[in-house]
């Protein structure tokens, strides 16, 4: 059971492995929602996660003959780190099955915490089967990632954190995927004051806790689709299930473009790399219809590769419109291009990719195509751009931008 006994337990054991991810408030997102908004950052946790709570609490309750069987789990990513630092500090064997499609960056620092890992299937559900095989066959102990009690328990410590930092809470939002979080952390924070409102937050394209919610009883989608990798789902979990259905006040779907968006905010407000899993609760933020409440959006991780922050930050500024490509076609002769440059100059447009095709007609005097990428301010500042280019005679015609870095 998770009791307020256990959860004070949890929170006495981690306090020799956790770094203290103190609130921080956010005075962009508070004026921009109409509320005080803070982040609870566990991007900022040893391991880069708070997977780290569950998996050494868990580990702490297992018997020296569990433990000395070897420890294996499946994992995108995070409870993978978890679970290795936490087995090497307890001296144990840990091997961990992964998605084929897990990002770079998690696959080694997990390594790196000295685990066994084994790549396996495209999305954690296959992993979690081949995982459960693997300690049927060798004997292993199995540390499932969120459905398991004492797992569950170790995550909610965060809202005795959180309650002690800000006693006068009304809102916590927290990710799910699996549910291990939201249940430990709702459950918890129900305990502490029934009154606090805690809002699951979820990616659209793998809602499994809210079908789930909504048929009372858990399902598995077919497929799930999103940018969200550490909360990539189809079933969430039958044992923490009443727990959420008791526990949370509602649960909120968040779309990949939101969490692209929610990427770019981060970095260029608080300077903090948070992975598209920990930014669900940050898109969140404008779906919650209040004013004048104490908002808590819990960041649960920051593992991401640069190759996945390239292209979000990439995607992000062309979502914005501060990067553009347009097409114009114009005569090959001395100053056309010249003058294509002066209007994109006068109006504080900065190019950034030129290309010059002289073969899209046979008749070049009639049409050479001009593609260029540039940089604006945003969407207004794009279409005065667009606007004067039509103004000298040009017709320009938007075009999906290629890779600019």
């Amino acid at each position: 059971m998770l009791t307020l006994d256990k959860f004070e337990e949890a929170s006495e054991r981690l306090e020799k492995v956790l770094m203290g991810t103190k609130l921080v408030y956010s005075d962009y997102f508070s004026k921009a929602t109409g509320n005080k908004v803070y982040f609870k950052p566990e991007n900022m946790q040893y391991t880069g996660a708070y997977k780290i709570r569950g998996a050494y609490y868990k580990i702490s309750t297992l018997t020296e003959e569990e433990k000395a069987k070897g420890l294996i789990t499946a994992s995108a990513g995070n409870h993978a780190q978890g679970v290795a630092y936490a087995a090497s500090l307890f001296g144990a064997k840990a091997v961990i099955v992964m998605p084929t499609t897990t990002p770079l960056i998690k696959v080694n620092r997990t390594k790196n915490y000295g685990a066994e890992v084994v790549l396996y299937g495209d999305v954690y559900d296959d992993a979690c089967a081949y995982a459960l095989r693997l300690a049927e066959e060798k004997g292993y102990t199995f540390i499932h990632p969120f459905d398991d009690e004492q797992v569950a328990t170790g995550q909610g410590t965060i809202a005795m954190e959180i309650v002690k930092e800000l006693p006068t809470v009304d809102y916590i939002l927290v990710p799910i995927g699996g549910g291990g979080l939201a249940s430990g952390v709702s459950t918890l924070a129900k305990l502490l004051n029934p009154n606090i409102k805690v809002i699951g937050v979820e990616p659209a394209g793998a809602n499994c806790m809210q079908e789930s919610v909504k048929a009372g009883h858990v399902v598995t989608l077919p497929s799930v689709n999103t940018i969200a990798d550490g909360t990539a789902v189809k079933t969430p979990g039958s044992k923490i299930f009443p727990y959420i259905q008791k526990n949370i006040d509602d649960i909120i779907t968040v779309e990949d473009d939101e969490l692209i968006g929610a990427f770019l905010d981060m970095i260029e407000n608080h300077k903090m790399i948070v992975e598209n899993s920990g930014l669900l609760t940050v898109g969140a933020l404008k779906h919650l219809n209040v004013k004048d409440k104490k908002i808590v959006s819990i960041l649960s991780g920051g593992n991401m590769d640069v190759i996945t922050m390239a292209s979000v930050v990439q995607n992000g500024l062309i979502q914005r419109g501060r990067i553009f490509t347009v097409s114009v076609l114009l005569p090959d002769k001395p100053g056309e291009l010249v003058n294509v440059a002066s209007v994109i100059a006068k109006l504080q447009g900065n190019v950034i990719r030129l290309e010059h095709n002289q073969f899209v007609s046979v008749n070049r005097n009639a049409a050479v195509e001009l593609v260029i990428t540039m940089e604006a301010f945003g969407h207004d500042h794009k279409e005065k751009i667009l606007s004067e280019l039509k103004k000298e005679g040009y017709r320009p015609i938007l075009k999906a931008p290629k890779a600019v870095f």
